[in-house]
This record gives structure tokens, sequence and C-alpha cells, in this order.
């Protein structure tokens, strides 16, 4: 099972925004910048956060956003569940489209399933607070050379903490 982009950009939003805490604005440019991922994306992400209430957004020139509610009140298990377009792990998850022959005698579903409730039931045990590095470990992690991490070259996300 993997993780869609639109995920994974979605949970380092909320990680950005908790290391800043609740007293400062992080930018859509600060975090395209700081992860090389583009504004046009970042922008739909963090539109969507705002509408599960997960981030509270500021309009204007000194606009931003921040996370609506404390890190220890955001579970992984909703993030993902609400970010991902469905878990759909065989076709046979799926009773209208379904062809599987084997389907009334197959166990695989059961396993899968089995697994799948394994893999929330960790994750709803894990909130945003307990992910979060300090701002001087990220600030650190965001100045790494280009050769070690993906995206934007390492002088375009030295300060990442340091203001937006």
């Amino acid at each position: 099972m993997q993780l869609t982009d639109w995920t994974d950009y979605s949970l380092r939003v909320l990680m950005y925004c908790g290391v800043q805490g609740p007293e400062r604005l992080v930018t859509i440019s600060a975090l395209a910048q700081n992860y090389g991922i583009s504004r046009h994306h970042l922008t739909k992400i963090v539109n969507a956060l705002a509408r599960q209430g997960l981030l509270e957004t500021v309009r204007g020139r000194n606009g931003g956003m921040r996370l609506a509610r404390p890190p220890g009140q955001i579970r992984l298990g909703a993030v993902v569940r609400s970010a991902e377009p469905d878990f759909r792990l065989a076709e046979c998850f799926d009773k209208t489209s379904n062809t599987c022959p084997l389907t009334k005698f197959c166990r695989l579903k059961r396993v899968l399933q089995t697994a799948l409730d394994a893999y929330f039931a960790e994750l709803d045990g894990v909130t945003l607070a307990d992910l979060l590095p300090s701002a001087q470990t990220m600030n650190r992690a965001m100045s790494l050379p280009s050769s070690t991490r993906s995206g934007a070259p390492s002088s375009t996300r030295r300060g990442a903490l340091s203001g937006a």
C-alpha cells in the first residue's frame, strides 16, 4: 500500500504548521520553497485541510495559515482517511465492480481487511503532536544538501522556520 502525494503533502503541511506553533502564520510560499512542492498544489491541499477544520487561514498581506486545533487533537488516522481517495486493496473490496469468481470462497479479503484495520488502529493511536520535531531539528532537516533530499536545491530550503 502506498499513500498518495496528496496525503504525504497534507501531513507535511500539518507538521510544518505544528512546529511553528499557534502564534506564527505560515505562508504557502514558505511551504512551497521549503518542501519543493508547487504553490498551486499546496493551495488546493491547504484549502482542503481548512475545510476539514484542521487549518485556520488568514487572508491579506500578512496572512497565512496555522493549525486550527492543538496538535494533540489531530489524529493521523483521520487525516489519512480524509486525504486518500479510497482503500480498496483488491477488486473484491468494491461490491459494484467485483468480478472475481473466487469471492464466495476466498479468504484474502478478510486477511487484507484485518491488515487494513490494524493499519488504521496504529494511525489512530498517533497524534500530530507525536510527530513534531523541535523547530531546531526541522531547520536542520530543511537545510540538508540537495543530494540527500529530492526537490528544490538546499539553498531554497534554508530558514525553513525562521520566518516565511
